[in-house]
């Protein structure tokens, strides 16, 4: 009899699971305007929600640069109860890199700057600290090697300066936590990890020096450049530099949330000796503006996104250019492998082809924060941002990448419709 029954438990328990799951997803809030069809792609962020325990997401997709759904799941505010709404700004972390890569492009485009310049003979104005002692080897670092992350840098090894500003600071005699411009001061007096141009290792310092050749090269602020040269002709109006502080949070951003396990940490800003969770007080937000501190909506991502790859009116960047930022890096980084990091994305290249025939994306991620993107050689384009940063960080972005694009490309695509608001903005920069 025991044999007999041990099925039926079984059956239970599974039964009680499910059941369980699915009370939690359709216990999400979901908020937004989408075209008919697309509904299993809201079943598959709920679940992925239920599971990894997040408050908040939001999503928006794109096909052939026509926006079908824009969604809000789930809370943006627990304390509030304020639900996501597809309006409701995120912190996009590292997702940042393809508007840095696309802003250097453009002064590519504009006759100002070429991929092979040397990086630091552009910033003549930063120089190490007294007593420093400089590697040659920073010579030989060009923005190509910047926007592939093969500058020399290895955090596993050295660490990442980025999430330094207190060490800096003191390091360097300045302000606390340390600005984008005191974390190079201090970087320009290390040893490099490897040499320039023999590998590609991940590096947010490379594209804090990127920002400031952008702000060397054009004359204007990071910020304001990419905003005239970037936003302002793609129509997006959701963009902005993020804060850090919880009471720095910009109209209709969202609040962002520690796994139940976080425990707090001191502060980097110069409040005593106070701690705090995180996402508010534990890393500079400010001095990450070109490689991770832009918020904006999952619309304005792929809006933004479409107008990049020419998917969309007005095109942001020449065929040429499509070329460069999907291009193989040379021999010896990326020998023999079937994707590799472009400029500001990972690429995979289709049928051999790269440009717009390339599957692109991109992951990011904060104390708070998880964000990934991507865009599809067959028309469809995403970016889904979530409001804290599990513990199964990479399970959820690896689940999330092969769940939602085996949905969508699943999925009728929608003949017609368009979701996009109308925009008197667009035009191009293009001569």
């Amino acid at each position: 009899m025991k044999n007999w029954r041990r099925p039926w438990k079984l059956l239970i328990v599974t039964a009680f699971a499910a059941l369980t799951a699915f009370a939690e997803t359709s216990a999400i809030p979901i908020s937004g305007p989408a075209l008919p069809g697309l509904e299993p792609v809201d079943a598959t962020m709920t679940s992925l929600m239920a599971k990894y325990a997040t408050p908040g997401a939001q999503l928006a997709v794109t096909y052939r640069g026509r926006l079908v759904l824009a969604h809000g799941y789930g809370l943006a505010d627990r304390a509030t109860g304020a639900t996501v709404q597809a309006d409701s700004r995120f912190r996009i972390a590292s997702l940042s890199k393809l508007i840095t890569a696309a802003a250097i492009l453009t002064l590519i485009e504009q006759g100002k700057l070429t991929l092979d310049a040397k990086a630091f003979a552009l910033l003549p104005h930063l120089r190490p600290g007294p007593g420093a002692t400089t590697d040659p080897r920073l010579a030989d670092i060009t923005v190509r090697h910047l926007l592939q992350h093969s500058g020399g840098w290895d955090r596993g090894v050295s660490g990442d300066p980025m999430f330094k500003p207190l060490e800096i600071a003191e390091a360097t005699k300045t302000a606390a936590p340390a600005d984008a411009h005191a974390v190079i001061q201090h970087m320009l007096g290390q040893a490099l990890d490897f040499n320039p141009g023999s590998k590609s290792v991940y590096s947010n310092f490379g594209y804090n020096v990127l920002g400031r050749i952008i702000e060397a090269v054009s004359g204007r602020s990071y910020g304001d450049f990419v905003q005239e040269n970037l936003l302002g002709p793609a129509g997006v109006t959701g963009f902005a530099l993020g804060r850090s502080l919880a009471e720095d949070r910009a109209a209709g951003e969202v609040a962002y949330f520690s796994p139940p396990n976080a425990r707090p940490v001191p502060s980097v800003f110069p409040i005593g000796n106070k701690s705090v969770l995180p996402p508010y007080g534990g890393f500079h937000l400010e001095a990450m503006d070109a490689h991770g501190a832009w918020i904006t909506t999952a619309t304005d991502y792929v809006r933004l996104l479409a107008a990049l790859d020419g998917s969309r009116s007005p095109a942001l960047l020449t065929g040429a250019s499509l070329e460069l930022l999907t291009a193989r890096p040379a021999p010896p980084v990326s020998v023999a492998t079937e994707t590799y990091y472009g400029l500001g994305i990972q690429v995979r290249p289709v049928n051999g082809a790269t440009g717009s025939g390339a599957n692109w994306w991109h992951s990011g991620s904060l104390p708070g924060t998880a964000t990934y993107m991507v865009r599809l050689a067959r028309g469809w384009s995403w970016a889904a941002f979530f409001n804290s940063r599990p513990s199964e960080l990479r399970p959820m972005q690896a689940e999330l990448d092969r769940r939602l694009n085996a949905t969508l490309v699943a999925l009728t695509a929608p003949a017609t419709g368009d979701l996009f608001a109308p925009t008197r903005t667009a035009t191009s920069n293009q001569p």
